[in-house]
């Protein structure tokens, strides 16, 4: 998505990675794992330091990294003022798509379209603190995307659609 917009990319596997970055997406996958090789290739302190002045997006298991909380010992980096439930909804067979109000992606697009969001093995942000902002929630009131500072956390996989809307937003974010 980041190279459709024309933005160059780079994979970060240890702290030196991470110099000439002005941001950095933690995807989804394990967050466990995550967790454990960013504590093996010692990028835990790297990553909380780059969070305090550069933006960090976390979609899925990098919203998991990202928190404060995730009702398990696992690595976190502590950085974003969000408690986080792992797999709220369910197995993978519990996967499902959602029509989500967005109101912030108004600010990348001039429209009012909803953002269509892919949720595979979701978390879900149980709740925010501080200057944490709520991006969107599900019909139900359950939060789906916040922000803090240059900070974003979404529980879906916005790289699984076509929309850039939201990749455009952290872009902007990024500067």
């Amino acid at each position: 998505m980041l190279e459709r917009l024309g933005v160059a990319t780079a994979q970060v596997r240890l702290p030196a990675h991470l110099d000439e970055l002005d941001g950095l997406i933690i995807p989804g996958g394990e967050s466990t794992t995550i967790g454990k090789l960013a504590v093996d290739f010692g990028l835990m302190e790297p990553l909380r330091e780059f969070g305090k002045s550069r933006a960090i997006w976390g979609t899925c298991a990098g919203a998991i990294l990202l928190s404060k909380n995730a009702h398990r010992k696992q690595p976190l980096l502590d950085i974003m003022d969000i408690i986080i439930r792992r797999n709220a909804f369910g197995s993978q067979l519990n996967s499902f798509e959602a029509d989500l109000d967005m109101a912030p992606l108004k600010q990348v697009a001039n429209t009012d379209k909803p953002y269509h969001a892919i949720f595979i093995r979701a978390p879900i942000i149980e709740s925010v603190s501080g200057n944490v902002k709520i991006l969107s929630t599900l019909p139900d009131g359950r939060i789906v995307a916040a922000q803090q500072g240059k900070l974003l956390a979404t529980s879906f996989h916005p790289e699984l659609t076509g929309d850039t809307r939201f990749h455009e937003y952290f872009i902007s974010l990024s500067k």
